[in-house]
Formats: structure tokens, sequence, C-alpha cells
């Protein structure tokens, strides 16, 4: 099949694979299908995470230490690990699969055993540890295992967006993440609508089942998504041995160059906008006497109008550029932030500023969900983009105790929450600037060419 016959199909390239219009099809598919068993159980555990614990007495501190920070703990130490190492592995299997076929069981192990949280803390109360509080038995209880299945699900993030980055041709890649995300937005919607009201009676059934759905999505993916060949790792490293060379290489890598500071500074620091709100606002609701089935189906309609634009706005993303569209979106997000706490005075305003900022969020999201794929080495992109989620971890550790401390200290209500992301919207839209400009710098629309660390074009534009 000759590529310079006209009538031949057009063939599509990402490294060393080649895809007819048919064969991206099936790529999308198979990729879209294990994406849906990933988000169903990343937008599923979290809603329910954060009323379980609250449900055990515990205060704001503890609960943000544990379900908002360790998560992101763990981030900064295992994400550039397994990054570093996905992006200089060689097998026939790829560097992408073995590592997803690898984490996958842990996952599945921490949230059937989230799923037998209340059980196994009752045995604890009645058997091992008849002294301690019944709560606070289920407390230890949920703590092992959400430290499982987050360990699995650091290692199991750092690596899939990379698989995509390697396997979907690099002019079609803010379509595949647009659809991926309207898969996302799509599990939030059925899970808020449908689930989220009956989670807490359920707890058993749904994180078995999630449990269920994870494991047949991502091995049945790993099993049908091939990687090609990847040429060898660019010499911009330190060829000495040994793990603290690897660091030293690591840290080089990614931040010495002044571009790169702020490619990561600026999406780090417009996500913390919204932190302060996922960390209390189903809390705040409940606060306010909230029915949560009712709230799970208002906050549908969020992700329901995103998943509905999603695709319209990767298109968007593509022709405008991600640091544009994420720098409008976030300047826009950052008004509403900044005023919403103060008109919230009961259920009715309180829900109209939840559905703006969440449309907001939602859109922002969309828009910049290929910014790392455009912006970052392609050989690298898993290094460099572990490198953005430790920023953002740590980041996030440390914003979301001091939020908890807070709230615990001062005694407010919640609706302080959108004041403090009002000030880290309007930084992020001031770094997004700045990284535009760095953008034109290295070639902008026409001529980027992503600079690393000892290359022509970085010495170039030096």
């Amino acid at each position: 099949m000759g590529i310079g016959n006209k009538s031949a199909p057009k063939i599509w390239r990402a490294g060393t694979l080649t895809y007819t219009s048919i064969g991206l099809v099936f790529l999308l598919l198979w990729l879209l299908w294990g994406d849906l068993a990933w988000q169903m159980k990343e937008r599923a555990v979290i809603g329910v995470a954060q009323v379980m614990v609250k449900s055990y007495g515990v205060s704001d501190l503890i609960y943000t230490l544990l379900v908002i920070s360790l998560p992101n703990f763990t981030n900064i130490f295992l994400m550039p690990i397994v990054s570093y190492r996905s992006d200089r592995h060689r097998s026939k299997w790829g560097r992408r699969v073995p590592y997803l076929m690898m984490n996958t069981p842990i996952v599945m192990i921490g949230l059937i055993g989230l799923g037998f949280t209340n059980q196994i803390g009752e045995l604890l109360h009645s058997g091992i540890l008849p002294g301690l509080d019944l709560n606070l038995c289920k407390f230890i209880s949920f703590a092992v295992f959400w430290i499982l299945l987050d360990l699995g699900t650091t290692l199991t993030n750092a690596i899939f967006m990379a698989l995509s980055n390697d396997v979907v041709p690099p002019e079609l890649i803010g379509r595949f993440v647009s659809i991926f995300r309207g898969a996302s937005l799509m599990c939030a919607v059925i899970f808020n609508y449908f689930l989220f009201g009956y989670a807490l009676e359920h707890v058993l059934i749904v994180f078995v089942g999630l449990a269920i759905f994870y494991g047949i999505g991502l091995f049945s993916m790993c099993l049908m998504v091939k990687e090609g060949e990847y040429p060898p790792v660019p010499v911009c490293e330190e060829r000495a041995g040994g793990p603290i060379s690897a660091l030293f290489s690591y840290f080089k890598v990614c931040f010495k160059m002044p571009y790169y500071r702020w490619v990561i500074a600026a999406q780090t620091i417009s996500a913390l906008s919204v932190l302060p709100i996922n960390c209390f606002v189903v809390i705040h609701a409940k606060q306010m006497g909230m029915d949560m089935g009712y709230f799970g189906k208002v906050g549908a309609c969020v992700p329901l109008f995103a998943m509905l634009t999603s695709y319209p706005l990767g298109i968007l993303a593509d022709k405008f550029h991600p640091i544009r569209t994420g720098m409008l979106s976030m300047g826009a997000l950052s008004i509403v932030l900044a005023v919403g706490g103060f008109l919230i005075h009961g259920e009715t305003s309180f829900l109209v500023v939840y559905l703006i900022h969440g449309v907001l969020i939602m859109t922002f999201n969309t828009l910049t969900t290929s910014y790392g794929q455009r912006l970052f080495p392609r050989i690298l992109y898993a290094q460099f983009n572990s490198a953005l989620e430790l920023c953002r971890a740590l980041s996030t550790v440390v914003l979301s105790v001091l939020t908890g401390w807070f709230f615990d200290y001062t005694g407010v209500d919640y609706r302080y929450m959108y004041t403090i992301g009002a000030v880290f919207g309007i930084s992020g839209t001031l770094m997004y600037i700045k990284v535009y400009s760095y953008y034109k710098l290295y070639g902008g629309d026409q001529n980027y060419q992503a600079p690393l660390l000892g290359t022509e074009t970085e010495k170039a534009r030096a």
C-alpha cells in the first residue's frame, strides 16, 4: 500500500506506529474504554471518601491530611521515580504497559478494602482493639486501604496519560484528550446523578463494583493497545550511575530552564484556585442541611455541560493553543471566585455560585487538558509531566493543610474558600501571560520546538 498513491487511505503516525483511519478508531475505543474505568474510579471515590471520613467525627485538619494531603504527598515522591524509570524503560511490551499492568491489582485491593471498611472496623472494635471507639476503628480501617489505593493510583496516574501521548498522533492529541475528558465527565454525571445519594448506604457494592470495572478496563486496554519502538534517551542526562545522579539529572533537566519553571508554575497555581472548594464544598452543603441526593443531582449538571462541550473545546484548544484558552478561562474563573463567597446567603445562592464556578473550572480544565502535551518534550513527556504533578502535589499538601487548619482555628464559615481560591486564580492568570511570552520565543504557533537542556534549540534561545 503506497503512501504516495492518491487513492490510498491516509496514514497517521505516532513515532514508529502507523494507523489508518480505522486503526485510529480502534485505538480511540480501547484507550477510551480504559479511561472510562480509570475515570469512574477517580470521580466516584473522592466524594464518597469525603463523607465517609467526616462521618467518623474527625476534625477538618485530620480530614484534609488523610483525604487531600496524603495522596499528593505520595505524588511528591513516587511520581518522579516511576515517570523517570518509565521514560527509560524498554521492553517487548513497551515502556508504559508493564507499569500499568503491575499497578492495577494494587488499586483493586484498595477499592475492595474500602468497601469493607465498616465491617473491618466492627471486627477491630469487637476483637483486636476492643478498647477503642467504634468510629476510630472504622477510621483506622479506612485509612489503611485509602493509603493502599493512593499508592496504586499515584503509580498509575503517572503513566496513563503518558501512554496516550506515546501512541496517539501528535496532531490529534487535543481531540483525543478532549474525548477522554468527555468520558470522564460522563462518569461524573452518572455517579453524581444516579449513585451519590445512595453511596454511603451501599459502600460495599459501590467500591467492589468499581474494583471489578477498573480491573477489567485497565487489563483489557493494556492487552489491546500496542506501543511502538522508542528512540534512545536524549543526551541531556548525567551519565554517572546511581540514584543520586538520577535525582540530580531529573531536577536539572526539568527545572534548570526558566521556561519550564514558568510552565509548571502557571498550571500548578491555577489548579490551586479550586482546591479549597474541592476540599470543603460537600461538607459545606451538608452543613447547610442540603440533601446529599439533591446536591449530587444538581452537581451532575456541571459535568454534563462540560461533557457536551468537551469536543468543541478540544478543537478550540487545538486551534488557539491551551496557553491562550487557559489564560482567558482562568481569568473569568478568578472574577467569579473573588465575588462568589460574598453572594452566598442560603441554599439557592450557594447552588448558583457553585454551578457557575463549576462550569468555569470544567471549561478551564478541558481547554488545558493538552497543555503538557503541547509544551513538554515528547521524548521525556512522562518525566516533565511528573515534575508538574510533583509541584502540584506539594502545593496541594501545603494549601490543604493550611486551609483545614484555618477553618478549624478561626471557626469562620466555608464561604471563605472562594476568596482563598481567587488569590491563586489571579496569580495563575498572570503566570500564563509569562508562559505565553516564552512560547513565542521558542517558535510560537508556526515553529514551536520544546527545548531540552543542552540542545541547539535551548542554546539558541538562551
